[in-house]
């Protein structure tokens, strides 16, 4: 048995397996589709996810939880809004259980980890995100990432040793709260900024609403007891800048599509990958309501999702009262 598993056989699942496995290591890759594990293990390809890589012999993917309960690390790459579900199966895990899925579940408002933390009282919890395109780690180029540790620097040192690569560099914060609001809010933000692109208005227009993003991002984060450091770091406006920049990230091609005038419903339902921002806008637009968090852009992505038409929403936020540069406007 391996003592590392990653648990999740999509794109950014199998892009850190390939990492853990750049050493010579066993890894333990867990995947839904009968065929992705098949195909790992005969062929050391997962092509409907991560088609260019080619993977390490070293790692063995299996369909079966058990194979990843008794591993000392385990990495949750699931969606999001399947965590809780999937960690339910292996409740007894009493491990290292690093987060790596970015969102806010719909049904409770809960951060990844308060569903982790239900699912698997034992684990010792932390939160691996930044920066990071799947198939760029994968292909061994370099990256820097936010490990936030819930047990602070002993499990910190427990984690790195097993994490870190040459090329894949994790930062340390004790801000586990930081680390998942970052991540979660800046897949809704990065919708906006592929309607922006959709929509051709221009760099202008895309790097105001990054910056206006952040400053809302900072407000949420702020208001649930983030420091602003985690928020202006890797996995907060480091991860903001890159989702919000290229058709690479799902999210922004999401919006892209929806600023050239195709319809949210039908790509959500024509897409075979997960956008994690169109699940955790409605919920994250709840959350902020009802602790009077103003987060105009975030209301912008909830109405495109509902079907409204582009142009208009961004009429919308072009209108708004004149106010102050602050976080807090």
């Amino acid at each position: 048995m391996a003592d590392v598993a990653v648990l999740g056989g999509g794109a950014w699942g199998t892009a850190l397996a390939q990492m853990l496995a750049s050493d010579g290591r066993d890894v333990t890759l867990w995947a839904l589709e009968p065929e992705v594990v098949a195909e790992i293990n005969a062929d050391h390809r997962n092509t409907p996810f991560l088609p260019d890589a080619e993977l390490a012999p070293t790692i063995r993917a299996t369909g079966d939880l058990a194979d990843v309960a008794d591993a000392q690390v385990v990495l949750a790459v699931v969606p999001a809004q399947h965590l809780r579900s999937v960690l339910k199966e292996m409740p007894d895990f009493a491990g290292d259980l690093v987060i790596c899925a970015k969102g806010i579940e719909q049904s409770t408002g809960a951060l990844m980890s308060d569903a982790a933390h239900d699912a698997c009282p034992k684990a010792s919890l932390a939160a691996l995100s930044g920066p990071t395109f799947a198939h760029e780690v994968a292909a061994g180029l370099p990256a820097a990432v936010t490990l936030a540790c819930e047990a602070g620097e002993n499990q910190w040192e427990r984690l790195s040793a097993v994490i870190a690569r040459p090329t894949f560099r994790p930062y340390y914060s004790d801000d586990l709260i930081g680390a998942e609001i970052g991540g979660a809010v800046k897949n809704v933000l990065a919708i906006a900024c592929g309607v922006v692109d959709g929509l051709a208005l221009g760099q202008n227009a895309r790097n105001a609403l990054i910056t206006r993003g952040f400053a809302e991002m900072t407000r949420f984060g702020t208001s649930r007891g983030a420091s602003f450091d985690t928020m202006a770091g890797l996995c907060g406006l480091g991860d903001l800048v890159l989702t919000c920049s290229s058709t690479s990230s799902r999210n922004f091609s999401l919006g892209k599509a929806i600023g050239e005038g195709q319809s949210a419903a039908d790509l959500m339902a024509n897409r075979q990958t997960v956008a994690e921002g169109a699940h955790t806008a409605p919920v994250l637009q709840r959350l902020a309501r009802a602790e009077g968090i103003d987060m105009p852009i975030v209301d912008a992505v909830v109405a495109l999702l509902d079907g409204a038409r582009a142009a208009d929403v961004a009429d919308g936020l072009l209108s708004r009262p004149l106010t102050t540069e602050r976080r807090d406007a």
